[in-house]
């Protein structure tokens, strides 16, 4: 289906460059009289009003795109570290330092919080869900501080996990 769509469109393009080529022989030619040289500097003028919108959304993709790993990464790695802590006391510290990692990865070393819920009393016991949600404020990049009350300037980014604490292994 794909490449019967990419052949359709190849043949579409030929055809509109050969209307194209056509019409630009009938008015005489792409560079006569006073037109001469002029093409460029159209071109450039567009093609810098089109490439620097598109390159600063493709920045703000690629910024957020980060924080969705990040925080996918992070609440997947703290309940992970948090369900296989020998002591319950050192399952939040575990969990804190995973999250961290996780977060350190995708550049967010200060902006990543992780929140740890518990099903039941106690938390690690046979068969408990233990849910951790990880979020992250996405920083826009390039955003003077003055278009703080026209623009957002940080985008929440949030995920959650939830994790089974093993059958035989709880505490």
């Amino acid at each position: 289906m794909i490449a019967m769509n990419a052949v359709i469109a190849m043949a579409l393009t030929r055809r509109m460059a050969a209307r194209l080529r056509a019409r630009l022989s009938q008015l005489g030619g792409a560079g006569s009289g006073a037109q001469a040289g002029s093409a460029i500097v159209e071109f450039v003028f567009l093609a810098v009003l089109m490439m620097v919108p598109l390159f600063y959304l493709v920045m703000v993709l690629a910024r957020l795109q980060a924080g969705a790993y990040g925080v996918s990464a992070a609440a997947r790695e703290a309940g992970r570290a948090y369900v296989t802590a020998p002591a319950a006391g050192q399952a939040p510290a575990r969990a804190l330092s995973a999250a961290g990692l996780a977060f350190a990865d995708q550049g967010f070393q200060k902006e990543g919080t992780i929140k740890i819920s518990c099903d039941g009393t106690p938390c690690l016991r046979p068969d408990g869900r233990v849910r951790v949600t990880a979020t992250v404020s996405v920083p826009m990049p390039l955003v003077p501080a003055f278009f703080s009350g026209i623009v957002p300037m940080q985008v929440p980014v949030q995920a959650t996990h939830v994790v089974t604490v093993d059958r035989f292994g709880g505490r």
